[in-house]
This record gives structure tokens, sequence and C-alpha cells, in this order.
């Protein structure tokens, strides 16, 4: 619109022509506005809360640990099963209580994240130590597939560490 020159007459006949046919919504009530919560960090609330103790409502955990998020090609899987996919980082859980292993695990995979690792291996033992009921290896189980950034995760390759340890497949779109 050009200021002064009388095209300003012209502007506001087309828009009149224009709006001409519109007619006003019958509805009169607007939507009450509402003040948003900030997000809150799932995954450092659960992390965060103290887990749930071992007791009889554990699951029974499989010799061999074996997950993979629906869309995780199968050779890619195939490739952190036979170790193709070589281990960044390692975490030792050996002896460790439930708790100070949650909150260690919890902290390699955020480290691993930021330091956009692929692959990283988390060694939990096979439960000698805990009267032959493998513990730790009930509890990374049921931890790894609560973070959304772990996109696979299976028994290590025999040769580094067999059923006691399990290689994670991490996804780098999470890295800080």
């Amino acid at each position: 619109m050009n200021s002064g020159d009388g095209n300003e007459d012209d502007d506001l006949d087309l828009f009149r022509s224009a709006m001409s046919g519109v007619k006003p919504m019958q509805q009169d009530k607007a939507a009450p506005w509402r003040r948003h919560k900030p997000p809150v960090p799932l995954q450092l609330e659960q992390d965060e809360q103290p887990g749930d103790e071992f007791g009889d409502t554990a699951q029974e955990t499989p010799e061999f640990l074996e997950f993979r998020r629906p869309g995780i090609q199968h050779r890619l899987y195939q490739d952190l099963q036979r170790g193709v996919l070589e281990p960044e980082a390692t975490l030792d859980l050996h002896g460790m209580r439930t708790e100070d292993a949650r909150r260690a695990l919890s902290r390699f995979l955020d480290q691993s994240l930021k330091a956009r690792r692929r692959c990283v291996r988390i060694i939990h033992g096979k439960g000698k130590g805990s009267g032959g009921q493998p513990v730790i290896k009930q509890r990374v189980n049921q931890w790894l597939p609560q973070r959304e950034e772990v996109l696979a995760f299976c028994s290590a390759p025999r040769w580094d560490g067999g059923t006691g340890a399990a290689y994670v497949l991490l996804s780098r779109k999470w890295g800080g």
C-alpha cells in the first residue's frame, strides 16, 4: 500500500469486495487460557526415584538378553550381537548394590550420549555373588528399555563377557 496516492481507497474497496460473503462465526466463546506447566524431564525424574527392591515380583531373566526397538534394522542388530560394533566404553556393575548400580548406569548412559557413543558394554555379571540370582542382570534388563535412547541391547559375544555382559546400541540423536 502506497500512502497518499489514492491506492488506499482501491485497497479498501478490494478488501470489502473480498469479504462481502463472509459471515461472523456463531461461536462467541473462546477457549479459556491456561498456563502450561514447564515440561518435566521425565527420564531425570525416573532416575531420581528410588528403585524398587528385588523381590518375588521380579521377572525371570533369560540367560541371553535380547531387546530391539521397532524400526532397528535386523542387520544392525546382528552386527551388535556378533561384536562387529565394538563398544566405545564399558561400565562394570559387579558387586554394586541395586540402587548404586541404577545410578551408575544412568550416569554412564548420559555421559555416553553426550560423547555420542554408538555402542557401549555393561558388565552386569551372572549372579554368582548373589545366591545364584543375577540381580543386577535382571535390573539392567528392566532399566535399559525404559530409556528411549537405548535402541537395542543383547548379551555380549562369548569372547567379550557372554551372558555376564550386554552390548547396548545408543541413538546419536540424543547426544548433547
